[in-house]
């Protein structure tokens, strides 16, 4: 594991990663706070989440503010906890789920990962109609370092020149040299980071909040409160 990758690391909760997390994990304990003195629970949407996310907050303070989330991802999960319920969906098309179900829609670095700019629209759509409020969370575009990649620049260059990268090695997360041109274009594609100008457009009814390392916005953030 390279220095950039071990600062990532959300196994290790003294990574720089998890302190950003636990940073961040205050803007949402202020949202579920304030909608629990409105209507005395909190049912949470959490888009392309997993449980371990939410040890961020303390179970004492979650179950005394009645919330429940609801995980969407695209593949199957299995959770054995009764705070949580799953749902095996595409997350930029629910029309299972009525207009204003939940009380919060909450959503951690995944926006980047849902394709091209046709399914940010769609994604950012749905959160938008399900609860009257969001708190989004994203990489930013200008922030030197890639975080799925672990490395300088990397998202700066070309496509075609990160592809051929990952098929002479592998990096970051993807920690494998990939086996052909296919497999390293779907990977590359598979993260598409955001700049503030199209997280605005995406998100016009939020306030936006940059996530600084020193003087370098590392993440995006919108919130509609």
């Amino acid at each position: 594991m390279n220095f950039i990758h071990a600062l990532q690391d959300h196994g290790n909760p003294n990574s720089l990663a998890m302190r950003f997390r636990r940073a961040r994990s205050a803007k949402v304990r202020q949202l579920i706070e304030t909608i629990h003195a409105e209507r005395g629970a909190c049912r949470i949407l959490d888009l392309g989440g997993e449980p371990g996310y939410w040890s961020l907050f303390d179970r004492g303070f979650l179950e005394a503010k009645g919330v429940s989330i609801l995980l969407v991802n695209p593949t199957p999960q299995v959770v054995d906890d009764p705070m949580f319920e799953t749902l095996t969906a595409d997350a930029c098309e629910l029309p299972q789920i009525e207009s204003g179900r939940f009380d919060l829609v909450h959503s951690n670095s995944v926006i980047e990962h849902v394709g091209d700019w046709r399914r940010c629209e769609a994604f950012a759509a749905e959160v938008r109609r399900l609860a009257p409020r969001y708190y989004i969370q994203t990489p930013y575009f200008y922030f030197p370092i890639e975080p799925h990649f672990s490395e300088p620049f990397f998202h700066w260059r070309s496509e075609q020149a990160r592809a051929r990268l990952l098929l002479r090695k592998g990096r970051g997360w993807f920690s494998r040299k990939a086996q052909d041109l296919g497999e390293a274009m779907r990977v590359v594609q598979h993260a598409r980071l955001l700049d503030k100008t199209q997280f605005k457009f995406l998100f016009p009814d939020a306030d936006h909040v940059d996530e600084r390392v020193i003087t370098l916005t590392k993440s995006l953030i919108a919130i509609r409160g």
